[in-house]
Formats: C-alpha cells, structure tokens, sequence
C-alpha cells in the first residue's frame, strides 16, 4: 500500500512517523520500498521511520544501509508451557498429515483456541479446505477459513471476526495470523526462480528458511501470552538442521525485475544511482529493460514513454498491463479486461477435469476452444457465457468451469473497470473484431512470441538460450500446432510447456515493435 501511495505522493509528506512491519522476509516490494525511504530520508529529515524485523538476520545489514541507526532489541516473552513438536520420521503427504493434525487437535485439545495451518498457494489450501470438509464430519463447532492473496476483501475480513463461542477457527494460510493457538507448519512455500538468460520465471516448491520457520513457531506465543501455545512441525528436528537454509535468499536476486523497474522509472528514480540493500544481478536488469524496451514501455534511451506511464497506472505485471493500454488503441478493452481478470484468476486453468467425467469435461472445454480461436479468445468466451448466465453457479457445474476461478475473475475486472473509469477510460467493446483483440494480446506478450521449429517444438523467439517449449496438451492449440504464437507462461512437467496459447501472424511483431523485430519476420524468413 505505501508503495502506491508513493506514486500519489513521491515524498510522502503528509507522513511523519512510518513503520515497515516484516522487513527480514526480503520481499521486491519491502527492497524497493527501503531504498525509496532512504532516498527520502536525504531531505526530509525530519521523517521517523520504524523497520521491523522479525528475526536477528538482517538486522545488522539494515541498520547500515539506513547509516548505522541504532537497533532496539524487544525480547519475546514466552508463556510457560509453550510446546513445539517435531514429527518422527518424514511424510509423503504433508497436506493429509497437516489435516490429521487439525483433527487430532480439535478431538484432544480443549476448545478456544483457533488452529493455523501454513500451506504454499491457494490452490493447495483449497484443496486442503474441501478435504477438511470432508472428514471434519458432523464437527460444526470448526469454522475453516482459507486465507490467500486471490480472496476478495469482504471475505478477508471475516478472519478478524471474534471465534463465536464454543467454536474454533481453522485457518489454512499462505501467511502468518495472530491469535491463533496452535500453529502447523509443513515447512514448505512457493518461492519465485528467474533465469535472466532464458527469460523463464517458475514458482517452485522449496524449504523454507531456518529464520522464516522459527517465525512460523513463534506466530502461537504472539497470540497467547496467557496460555500455553504449541508448534506441530511437520518435518524432523534432522531435517531442519540439514535441509533449511540460514535465511533466504531476497526475492530481488531470483526474480523479473521488469516491473520494479517500470515502477521505478515512473517514480523518475535513476537507477544506476539507486541503493538496495541487496543488488539483483546485473543480468536481470538489463533483461527487465530489454522487455520494457520490447514493449514499447522505455525509448532505446531508457525513458519512460507515454505507454510506459499508461502501463505504470495500472497495478498488474508489466505484459498484463501492455495488453490492456493496447486494448484502448484496437477498441476492444471490454474484452481484453476479461481476458485479463482470467488469467489473474490464479488458477492454472478455468477448467476443471473430474476423474469420473474427464470425457464430458473434454467436450466441454472443447466447445470453447472450437474454430481454434485461441486459448485467451476462449478465456473470454468462457467469461462471456457465465455473464450471460447471470454468473451462476449452476452454469459453472455444468459445463465443468471452476466456480470460485470465475468469481476470482470477476472481482478482478470489477477492480480494473473501476481503476480505468477513474483515469477517465471508458470500455468499448469490438468483440467482431477477434484479429484486433488477438493483436491487442500479442502486444502485451511480445517477449513470449515463439515460432515452430523442424522438430515440432516451439523456441522464443530472438532468444538463443530460451528453452525448446512445446503446446500444453490442453491448450485448444495443442492439436493445431501452429507456425507462431504467443502464450501467457511456461509450466514445467516433463519438459517446459506453454499455457495460454494463441496463434499470430508473424507481420504482427514488426508492426507492433518495429525498433526490435526485423522486417525478416513479417515475410517469415527467419
């Protein structure tokens, strides 16, 4: 939140005392945010600001890179009996084990005390929440609440609603909540890795760090002070000692900087002149500003254009928001908004395959990806027809379409209709029109365009080292194989696949960023 308010008020004077609560956790956003103050903190010296850490990690390090202030150390103060536990021997399942643990729980502890479970994404902690359902049984007095960056806000705030008596909350979390009793912790999260050479960004399952684990057993004694709180780790007492690291690794060294730096720029900082804490490679740097370059973001001098400050105002990922400033100009944002809200649903995929139907769920994803249109045209055609059918639920069941994906879809575009309306942009709508939508697409994904290579598979294009990708096979593209395309990621399974695929004329690149593509490519000889 402080890092848009920047944009509104780049010297934040209507602030005097600031606080960075969870500064040790080393986000892109906490990094950016504490060179930023720093860069305030020159000439407004007046301004207090306060950084928080949960952990002794890096306390020494930002104190110097704030010149040395002083650190103020508050102990914690542990309640008698707080207990952590350790499992015996490792599990194959964590999410079952963190389930059983949940019920053991709730059949042997006294009641009044709320339950955390930590777990790495969304789409694990509802598959977690239908499983609990399932075996909690006749259990009523268990409220579950997921908790995860993809939960419209009215929803979120029913975490901070007081425990009806003679009930107990369960929460399953990608991040810490206070006042919980019990905390579970499998010992996981989902950590972003970017190779700079290959323009490749995963989510990868890894360890947490010891500092981030030994928060996760403290996050039960910081909401009972009075009463005895315990830890169920999932893992061995061995295994935190061998496989978790010291701390981790700040997400500003493992992840795209595009944009950061997009932001950055909007914010008129020099980056050769900016200070971080930790420096990102000099690689991803110069591969943030080529993709900002590509599109049509930054001159070839590295300023911000006009698209660039349209891309800025809008809070998504730099190809997201290129796509939808591209709408404007092709008159079709009212389609390209939802193909958007579609593809920030979170979900892998809308569609939902059911192992006793996977026939009739394969007809019916094939019905909106008939006239190989597309997966992002089907995005929209699958968006379009639950509008039409007043967004019901019922619709979503038959046709074999993830209910809380589309309503995730729907608050998005209503935040983004919202956003645009206040920047004086109004939705036109040109859904006849599916070249200019497609175009609008491939303006966003200039830097995921590949072309087909001899032996079938699929290599970025104007990038040596990107890997050899192939169709995902549930991409209406998969049996199509075209010559080019453009697609919104990678996945890696048994090889790297693209999702979200669509075909495009290979003319396209050089109209829509002649300074970069060649007019080679537009008669397809390249």
């Amino acid at each position: 939140m402080l890092l848009h308010q920047l944009y509104r008020e780049p010297d934040l004077i209507s602030y005097s005392v600031l606080m960075v609560d969870s500064a040790d956790e080393r986000t892109l956003s906490t990094d950016i945010l504490l060179g930023l103050l720093k860069d305030i903190l020159r000439f407004r010296t007046k301004l207090k600001v306060i950084i928080c850490t949960g952990t002794t990690d890096h306390v020494e390090k930002l104190s110097g890179f704030f010149n040395k202030v002083p650190i103020f150390k508050i102990p914690i103060r542990m309640s008698n009996g707080h207990t952590i536990e350790y499992i015996k021997a490792p599990v194959a399942d964590y999410v079952d084990v963190a389930i059983d643990t949940v019920l053991r729980i709730h059949a042997t502890e006294p009641t009044g005390g709320d339950i955390l479970v930590f777990l790495i994404d969304h789409e694990e902690i509802e598959t977690a929440e239908e499983e609990l359902k399932l075996r909690a049984g006749l259990a009523e007095e268990l409220i579950i609440y997921p908790v995860h960056e993809y939960l419209p806000a009215e929803l979120q705030a029913k975490v901070f609603e007081p425990t009806p008596q003679g009930h107990r909350k369960v929460f399953l979390s990608t991040v810490a909540i206070d006042g919980v009793k019990y905390v579970i912790d499998p010992g996981f999260c989902k950590r972003k890795c970017y190779n700079p050479r290959t323009g490749m960004e995963l989510m990868q399952v890894a360890r947490i760090s010891k500092a981030t684990a030994l928060q996760r057993m403290l996050v039960s004694e910081r909401g009972n002070r009075t009463a005895p709180a315990k830890c169920f780790c999932l893992y061995t007492h061995c295994t935190l000692d061998k496989d978790f690291s010291e701390i981790t690794v700040p997400e500003i060294q493992r992840t795209d900087l595009a944009n950061a730096v997009l932001r950055l720029l909007h914010l008129g900082v020099d980056l050769s002149q900016f200070e971080f804490i930790d420096p990102p490679p000099a690689e991803a740097l110069t591969k943030a500003s080529e993709v900002l370059l590509i599109l049509g973001a930054t001159n070839t001098e590295g300023e911000l254009t006009r698209v660039g400050v349209h891309m800025a105002d809008i809070p998504l990922h730099h190809m997201l928001s290129r796509a939808l400033v591209a709408s404007i100009e092709y008159k079709c944002s009212a389609e390209v908004i939802s193909i958007v809200a579609m593809l920030s649903s979170g979900d892998a995929s809308v569609f939902c395959r059911p192992g006793d139907k996977a026939a009739d769920a394969d007809n019916a994803r094939l019905h909106f990806q008939s006239e190989n249109v597309g997966d992002h045209i089907a995005l929209l055609k699958v968006y379009n027809a639950w509008e039409e059918a007043n967004y019901s639920t019922q619709w979503c069941h038959e046709n074999y379409i993830r209910v809380r994906s589309m309503r995730r879809a729907r608050y998005v575009r209503d935040k983004l209709e919202q956003l645009l309306e206040k920047v004086g942009i109004k939705l036109t709508s040109n859904l006849d029109n599916l070249e200019s939508i497609k175009k609008a697409i491939t303006s966003g994904f200039l830097p995921h365009s590949a072309k087909q290579q001899i032996n079938g598979s699929y290599r970025t294009v104007k990038e040596p080292d990107s890997p050899s990708t192939r169709i995902h096979p549930n991409s209406g593209m998969a049996q199509v194989l075209p010559r080019w395309v453009v697609y919104h990621d990678l996945v890696p399974t048994t090889g790297e696949y693209m999702r979200q695929v669509t075909e495009i004329k290979p003319e396209w690149l050089v109209e829509l960023a002649p300074h970069y593509y060649r007019l080679e490519y537009a008669l397809d000889v390249v």
